[in-house]
């Protein structure tokens, strides 16, 4: 072997320098036991010097680059790489087109991957590996950019990271939208490789495996330190997928987790989200309609950012416990759409807030069909909307909050308990019905159809001062009114 050579296997080695140094001690110290009865001439020293220099090189040579691999699962699969372009004034741009190589005979020949062109992997068990120099990134927006395309089964493993420094080594994305949609409706994908980045750009992985709907576990995630967007519809429509990853952040990103798990139909456990420090829009419809998930991790932020849990379980049928919510700062829609449609949670959370935020907890538990049990709600003072059909469609309540305002406010109360038809007892604080207008000057009632669709009798307690009217926008038809002081 020459130096040469010795040379070019080191090229490969990067991979782990604690791995070498394990690796090189344990091979010395084999070689000092081969070589221990061998006389201690100065023919011997340099043999023995020269036999532990062989072992240090194969050493290195057992690193390999960390190639980004397809692995064909049965005969016929195939893949390829295809250039999107979701609108027409797009301009054809070289930086949308990168650098991608493939290799078929274990790296020992490279070829350049074309577009719109299908490479064959014959037989189950065919192996591609594939690497890029691009070191701008892979793709840099999300209406155009370069995704793969897949027949058969295919098994990803390696790094992706080789499409950006040949090698797979980099752990850091180097621009916004660097992997956007890269395996987007990709069914044939069954494995994700290793997406090591610690360092995230932002929408970097924006809807990177939208749609590959036979794909069952989700690679690791090790980055601590999020970017805007960044994990956005990463898994959306994955429907086989039945293990997420560890989120291990605590500081969170405006829209990082957004639309996450999006209609994962198979999750049935939701990852541990330790994050005390939260964005806008952080979680939003995070794990909307994964219908099979039934355990929810805790949420310990106590100070809230707008719509930062909107629609986060929207969907969720077979939830049938919520996380506390602890959360005293409110933020505007922060709860909006939270738990809507969760058809089998029996029991809502607390919601120890005193002071609310407009739309802070509309729709939170819309269509709540088996919801029994209700949380107080202490807040004496409303803003816009702050209730808006809060428990509209709730068709097991039997009983309300007591709704402490003494004054209402815009639509503060609008379709709160609409279609709730066991409904028979609710106590008010209010003192007037108040009215309100729009930004075009017609008016509406700050109770409009509040009540609507809500059992045919029931007992309706409020202060003597308020007048006593009955109708879809006030007390319901045939309900008692019992008048106490206020």
């Amino acid at each position: 072997m020459t130096w040469g050579k010795f040379e070019s296997l080191r090229e490969k080695s990067y991979k782990s320098i604690i791995v070498d140094a394990i690796l090189h001690s344990l091979l010395i110290s084999i070689t000092k036991n081969y070589i221990c009865n061998i006389h201690q001439s100065l023919v011997h020293n340099m043999f023995k010097k020269l036999l532990i220099l062989l072992f240090l090189c194969a050493a290195s040579a057992l690193h390999a680059a960390n190639y980004l691999t397809f692995t064909a699962e049965e005969d016929g699969s195939s893949f390829g790489i295809d250039i999107i372009k979701k609108y027409l004034y797009e301009e054809d741009r070289s930086s949308a087109i990168p650098d991608v190589q493939y290799s078929l005979d274990g790296g020992k020949t490279w070829a350049k991957l074309p577009a719109d062109t299908l490479i064959s992997l014959k037989h189950k068990g065919d192996k591609a590996l594939l690497r890029g120099n691009n070191p701008q990134g892979f793709s840099d927006t999300t209406s155009k950019y370069t995704k793969f395309v897949m027949t058969g089964r295919i098994a990803a493993s390696g790094s992706v990271m080789s499409l950006i420094d040949n090698v797979g080594e980099s752990v850091v994305i180097p621009n916004e939208c660097c992997f956007n949609g890269l395996f987007e409706e990709c069914t044939s994908l069954t494995k994700a490789p290793k997406l090591p980045a610690t360092t995230l750009a932002s929408r970097c992985y924006d809807f990177m495996f939208y749609g590959c709907t036979s794909l069952t576990k989700a690679p690791k995630l090790p980055a601590t330190t999020l970017a805007s967007g960044c994990y956005g519809f990463m898994f959306y429509g994955c429907t086989s997928l039945t293990t997420a990853p560890e989120l291990p952040a605590t500081t969170l990103a405006f829209l990082c987790y957004r639309r996450m798990f999006y209609g994962c139909t198979s999750l049935t456990k939701a990852p541990e989200l330790p994050a005390t420090t939260l964005d806008k829009y952080c979680y939003e419809s995070m794990f909307y309609g994964c219908t099979s998930l039934t355990k929810v991790p805790k949420l310990p932020a106590t100070t809230l950012k707008e719509e930062c849990y909107c629609s986060m379980f929207e969907g969720c049928t077979s939830l049938t416990k919520a996380p506390k919510l602890p959360a005293t700062t409110l933020a505007p829609r922060c709860y909006w759409g939270m738990f809507c449609k969760c058809i089998s949670m029996t029991k809502a959370p607390e919601l120890p807030a005193t002071e609310l935020e407009p739309f802070c907890y509309m729709r939170m538990f819309e269509y709540c069909t088996s919801l029994t049990k209700v949380p107080e709600l202490p807040a004496t003072t409303l803003k816009e909307e702050c209730y808006y059909s809060m428990f509209s469609g709730c068709t097991s309540l039997t009983k309300a909050p007591e709704l402490l305002a003494l004054q209402l406010h815009i639509r503060s109360y609008m379709r709160m308990f609409k279609g709730c038809v066991r409904l028979s007892k609710i106590k008010v604080g209010f003192l007037d019905w108040g009215e309100s207008s729009d930004f075009f000057g017609d008016k509406f009632w700050d109770t409009d159809h509040w009540l609507d669709g809500v059992a045919p009798s029931g007992t309706f307690i409020c202060p003597e001062e308020l007048p006593e009217e009955f109708g879809e926008n006030r007390i319901p038809e045939g309900w008692k009114v019992e008048k106490v002081k206020n």
